[in-house]
């Protein structure tokens, strides 16, 4: 019997359409879950028939049947899951064997294990996987990061199973040593909850200032994907509107429970943030506007109390449809600033050596965030590497400035009548703190040598100084 050349541990759907994905591109996978039952199921029903496609039941049976050096890619729960596998596959592997953890794990843990298993000789690999089911099945974005010579030997399978972009190129490159890979999908994590954030905010602004039925906002969200705001978020929502409840024969959206859930990697993002110190305040609010929603009971007994504002913005002004489209091009284009200066930041603080460019080539397809104007990202940085924010790029520039009157207006309107867009407000503060050239830190600093002596520079000579206040 021929050995696998890879082995894949966790059946749970992701795992499943990866290995189906992996088998699919020719190459020879054996399977292992914990839960038998999971693995018998998976073999008599996805994977009938797939003749690259075998499974084991036990870790000794899978260790044996691959070729050496040794894949095995973890697709488990990140946490202790992952650690507990790693220790009871280590004493079964040898010396230049590869572990590759594709799930969210932290890209800390993923450095700490890079460490450990490289004195046992064993090279790991924290791989950033998205796209969700479709995209482990059809071609994900990939971002692997660890051991070189790990990527030399899997390059060939991870490219081949990753999704590829319109002009051909593989959502998948090398991004560098140890924790790299799972930093970046970190990062693009975060991206993630602010877009959605944003794009929930645009359906709120429609909904409740221009008074349009979700049918209809999802048919503006159809024809915004035509343009500049072409993207796989755009075309989901406007999916997600034309929906209605079969039981109820209301809008799907409206049956659903405002409460979102998360997974933990939107804070990570924040809170690597502040470590770093890269201000990403659109990115944070999107975290903080899901802890909000959970509050639901609370918010219900503050609506009878606090009671909701009185305003009607047609006594003022009329509202455009166009200016909603504007502003969410411009908040969404500072979110990614704010994470691609996460990314820099990171990048020189770990010394990974992100090429900021090819990181956005590797969302353009794939995964949850892919976009149309990833491709000005990644020129962007071509015409300028050193480029110290995507808000001093030209094109971003300039459509900045096309859709800042726009967002102004919808953010005051929006203040007016009570409505909350935290993540649109934050937006446009970020902009306006970035392009100021002072900022009221100078009474900061006072205040702190005030009461703690922490001393402060002046803007007439160099040095450091302190007064003494009494």
């Amino acid at each position: 019997m021929l050995k696998a050349d890879v082995g894949l541990i966790g059946l749970a759907v992701m795992g499943q359409n990866l290995a189906l994905n992996i088998e699919g591109k020719g190459f020879k996978i054996c399977v292992y879950n914990r839960t038998t039952s999971t693995t018998t199921d998976f073999m008599e029903g996805a994977a009938k028939g797939k003749i690259g496609l075998s499974a084991s039941y036990s870790f000794n049976e899978l260790v044996a049947s691959l070729k050496t050096p040794r894949k095995i890619i973890l697709m488990v729960k990140a946490g202790e899951a992952v650690d507990e596998l790693i220790n009871i596959l280590t004493p079964l592997l040898y010396k230049g064997d590869i572990l590759i953890d594709g799930g969210n794990s932290f890209f800390k843990d993923t450095i700490r294990r890079t460490r450990d298993l490289q004195l046992k000789g064993i090279d790991f690999m924290g791989v950033g996987i998205s796209g969700g089911e479709e995209g482990a099945l059809n071609g994900p974005s990939i971002m692997p990061g660890g051991s070189n010579k790990a990527w030399e030997s899997v390059s060939e399978l991870l490219t081949a199973i990753s999704a590829k972009a319109s002009d051909g190129l593989p959502c998948c490159a090398y991004l560098g040593p140890d924790g790299a890979g799972h930093f970046v999908k970190m990062v693009h994590n975060g991206i993630e909850y602010a877009d959605m954030q944003l794009i929930s905010e645009a359906y709120f602004l429609l909904r409740e200032l221009i008074k349009m039925q979700p049918l209809e906002i999802g048919e503006v969200f159809r024809l915004w994907n035509e343009g500049e705001l072409n993207s796989y978020l755009i075309e989901i929502t406007a999916n997600i509107l034309a929906r209605t409840d079969p039981e109820t024969g209301k809008a799907m959206v409206d049956v659903i429970l405002d409460k979102a859930g998360q997974k933990g990697t939107g804070m990570w993002t924040s809170s690597e943030a502040l470590e770093l110190g890269a201000a990403s305040p659109t990115i944070a609010e999107a975290v903080f506007a899901r802890y909000m929603s959970s509050m639901k009971d609370e918010r219900v007994k503050a609506a009878k109390i606090l009671h909701k504002t009185d305003y009607n913005i047609f006594e003022e002004y009329v509202l455009q449809v166009d200016d909603i489209k504007k502003a969410l091009f411009a908040t969404k284009i500072i979110s990614y600033a704010q994470g691609f200066d996460i990314l820099k930041k990171g990048s020189a603080r770990y010394s990974w050596g992100f090429d900021l460019g090819e990181i956005a080539l590797l969302w353009r397809s794939g995964c949850i965030i892919r976009a149309k104007f990833l491709e000005r990202i990644k020129e962007a940085y071509r015409l300028d590497k050193n480029l110290p924010n995507l808000l001093l790029d030209p094109y971003f520039i300039d459509s900045i400035k096309n859709s800042l009157d726009s967002l102004r207006k919808v953010i005051a309107l929006a203040a007016k009548a009570g409505l909350p867009i935290p993540a649109f407000y934050s937006a446009l503060a970020y902009f306006d703190s970035y392009r100021c050239e002072t900022l009221p830190a100078n009474l900061i600093q006072a205040q702190r040598d005030y009461f703690g002596a922490h001393t402060y520079e002046r803007v007439d000579k160099s040095g450091i100084f302190h007064t003494d206040w009494d």
